[in-house]
């Protein structure tokens, strides 16, 4: 194997070189047309560029998050983790007529590199429950952090799905059904997957609650009436979104009506249209006030107790870290779909998945660093120009100072 040995000094000038391209976005066709054609020199000649641009892209955003934040010691950890693998990756720089060493050597260090990064969602999160539990974090740092983790868990979603295909393709990853190409399931069929991620979430809901709701499904399918609706996806993508959801309507549902004699049942809707295919759970767990919307999405929030540490019986807890919708709605936003929530407080909740049709039209959506994305990093989020109840506090840039203050009142009580 022919190795290029890094200069390590000349690690961050390599780290600005790479983030300087943008990354290569494939269609979930694109990801099939490889996985067919299954050339493994091409898929190495393209992922040994594209891993390392995006590796330093989201590397250089890293760069720019508070002090307080990269200080603490789980981010400085995952800092660490990006750099070692970017490193690793430079090693097949140079090589653009990859000998069979070569790519056995370049598929195993990319299983090594997956490896590496398996605990990246969790210790980033440590590093910012430290952060919260150490200093108080104004709005500006919220902000900071919400963006950041939104970008950098989008990427590492990216990053896996490289790995993973070519894992599948040319390494020693089994496909789950001998029918999938990779990871991508060119027939999956989301009824199956919806009634998969259902069961292991109601398990979960019955050993925590002892109760759980039924589920009904309604299926409607406008572009071949009565056949059964599958589209061109990634199945392990899918089930973590359903799952997170069902985890939610289940106990919502159970800790609204566990006291009655018959709980409401859990309804999906499951239609596919020319353009998309849209996946509707509804459940009557009581809703969420419309005060909480604007927050349900952000990281570290739950409606759920955190669970405790030190569990008696071990066991997994239903909701409470509050990452679950945030990345779910990811994984949704990841092929240009999307994961959006309507409530109706006291009484029930949609969650709807949308999903593109057409796996041509199904693109990566990826973070790009540039100078427009830093700016996020050191500017405030803009001061409300709109009065409201929720304006008055003193971040706002005008003084709160009512006018009339020193006007003698001319009203008789």
């Amino acid at each position: 194997m022919r190795i290029t040995f890094v200069n390590f000094r000349q690690i961050p000038q390599l780290i600005e070189h790479y983030s300087r391209f943008n990354p290569s976005p494939l269609t979930i066709k694109k990801f099939m047309d490889f996985g067919q054609a299954k050339c493994e020199k091409t898929s190495f000649l393209f992922l040994k560029r594209e891993l390392p641009v995006r590796l330093a892209n989201i590397m250089k955003e890293i760069q720019l998050l508070p002090d307080k934040l990269l200080n603490q010691p789980s981010v400085s950890l995952v800092q660490s983790w990006y750099l070692k693998s970017f490193e690793e990756l430079l090693e097949f720089e140079s090589i653009n007529t990859p000998t069979a060493t070569d790519l056995q050597a370049f598929c195993d260090r990319l299983l090594s590199i997956r490896q590496r990064h398996n605990n990246v969602v969790q210790t980033m999160a440590e590093g910012v429950i430290q952060l919260k539990s150490t200093y108080s974090v104004d709005s500006s740092v919220e902000h900071s952090i919400q963006y950041f983790l939104n970008r950098f868990y989008m990427m590492r979603i990216s990053i896996r799905m490289l790995i993973h295909q070519h894992a599948i393709l040319f390494g020693g990853d089994r496909p789950v059904h001998p029918r999938h190409i990779g990871c991508v399931d060119p027939n999956c069929d989301l009824y199956s997957i919806l009634l998969d991620a259902f069961e292991n979430a109601r398990f979960l809901c019955e050993q925590y609650y002892l109760m759980s709701p039924e589920l009904i499904v309604e299926q409607h399918n406008g572009v071949n009436n009565g056949a059964p609706i599958s589209i061109v996806y990634v199945p392990s993508h899918l089930y973590h979104m359903l799952f997170e959801l069902f985890k939610n309507s289940l106990r919502a549902v159970v800790e609204t009506h566990g006291d009655e004699d018959r709980l409401p049942p859990i309804k999906v809707l499951l239609t596919k249209g020319e353009e998309d295919v849209s996946i509707k759970i509804t459940d009557k767990g009581g809703g969420i006030r419309r005060s909480l919307s604007d927050v349900l999405f952000n990281y570290m929030y739950s409606t759920a107790p955190a669970p405790s540490p030190t569990s008696v019986h071990n066991t997994v807890p239903l909701a409470g870290y509050g990452f679950g919708l945030p990345l779910s709605k990811l994984y949704a936003k990841y092929f240009h779909g999307d994961l959006v929530l309507n409530s109706f407080e006291g009484h029930s909740t949609d969650a709807i998945i949308y999903l593109k049709v057409l796996s041509s039209q199904a693109e990566e959506y990826l973070p790009v660093y540039n100078a427009a994305s830093s700016k996020n990093y050191r500017h405030q989020p803009s001061t409300h120009d709109w009065s409201s109840s929720g304006n008055s506090s003193s971040n706002n840039s005008k003084q709160n100072k009512k006018p009339f203050n020193n006007v003698k009142s001319h009203i008789i009580n």
